[in-house]
């Protein structure tokens, strides 16, 4: 990617640099925008840290303590106050969780005065990215961030549709997550398992839904193999359910991976099972590597990144039985299975990095 001319001074805040889909895609962002030529700096709130970044790091997240109290909190956000003003940004890209009306105000009132704002949303729950409280200081959160953010960017189409129509917000475009330009090591041939990826939260991710559709495929009778590769609050819960639907041998959890690359290469296809997402990167990282997807169609991504029986299939949510038809098809239709494999790679070519990190550069250069 060729260096820039008009090189800007840009700070990108997030939550951390861990475990997450957003989180790694914040990561891919900072990036994009050194490859472009821009100085860029990265905050983040929490000392987590698990995927490549580009530029400088105030990691305001390292003092913080177990027991952390109000007086430190403060403390903590007058130095990122202070930094801020210092550097004197031409542009802040915020991807934090805005699901507190007072925190946002707190935001934009005291850290973030006379900042140019572009607010990024990377969930299809509105309610995590959107300042949530009562009605009266809901609707005066949104319109006052509004008017101090430049623009609001929504990782899928569908997501800016539902917040332009929810909340009448017109400043607002699409930039989908970019995949990064990787080589995985793909063997000749597919090994016998099916992939699933991400935090293992039931609420977030509806694991059950992904077992019990396994459990009723015919997978496990044929030594096809459901690998799960994650942490979170549900693990127990998973291994217990996967005994009792009596595929506990056929279950494999490796836990936490910050590079899947290998892993989506060789499987014969991965699974998606989640309540919402919003430009799930499991899917189009599998993709990236060859390999196609089964999805149930939930808010927001899949269908956007899906084209059925031509990368993957992409079936009706929270019905078990339809998941475990889709998952008996893509094994056994060889004929369709083929094809997605031979389209996967394509499907995905406009999502590369140097294509999506031109879309940030048109924002960047006309707010700044």
């Amino acid at each position: 990617m060729t260096k820039l001319v008009a090189k800007k001074k840009i700070c990108v805040v997030s939550i951390s640099l861990a475990k997450g889909g957003a989180e790694r895609s914040t990561a891919l962002l900072t990036r994009m925008l050194d490859r472009l030529g821009h100085e860029v700096h990265i905050v983040i709130l929490e000392d987590k840290i698990a995927y490549e970044f580009a530029g400088k790091l105030f990691n305001l997240g390292k003092p913080k303590k177990l027991n952390d109290h109000l007086f430190r909190r403060l403390k903590r956000f007058q130095k990122l106050k202070r930094f801020i003003h210092t550097k004197r940004f031409d542009l802040i890209i915020d991807n934090r969780v805005k699901n507190n009306s007072l925190r946002e105000l707190y935001y934009l009132k005291y850290l973030y005065t006379e900042q140019k704002l572009v607010y990024v949303i990377r969930s299809g729950n509105l309610n995590n990215y959107l300042a949530q409280n009562t009605k009266v200081l809901n609707d005066y959160m949104i319109r006052f961030m509004e008017n101090k953010v430049v623009h609001f960017v929504a990782v899928s189409k569908h997501i800016k549709k539902e917040v332009k129509d929810k909340y009448n917000i017109k400043n607002i475009s699409t930039i989908y997550n970019p995949i990064d330009n990787t080589e995985s090591h793909y063997t000749d041939f597919k090994r016998n398992y099916i992939l699933f990826a991400g935090r293992l939260v039931d609420a977030v991710k509806n694991l059950r839904l992904l077992l019990h559709a396994y459990s009723k495929s015919r997978l496990p009778q044929k030594n096809i193999n459901l690998i799960v590769l994650g942490t979170g609050s549900d693990f127990e819960m998973m291994k217990s359910l996967s005994e009792a639907l009596g595929v506990g041998e056929n279950v494999k959890f490796l836990g936490y991976k910050s590079k899947l690359d290998d892993y989506y290469a060789n499987a014969k296809f991965t699974v998606l099972t989640s309540r919402y997402e919003g430009y799930p990167r499991v899917l189009i990282e599998s993709l990236a590597a060859g390999t196609p997807v089964v999805s149930v169609d939930c808010k927001s991504g899949p269908e956007e990144i899906i084209q059925n029986e031509t990368n993957g299939l992409l079936v009706e949510n929270n019905q078990p039985d339809i998941l475990a038809w889709a998952m008996n098809r893509m094994f056994e239709d060889k004929e369709l299975y083929i094809r997605c494999l031979e389209n996967a790679k394509s499907s995905v070519s406009h999502l590369k990095l140097d294509k999506i990190a031109l879309e940030w550069q048109e924002l960047i250069e006309q707010y700044t």
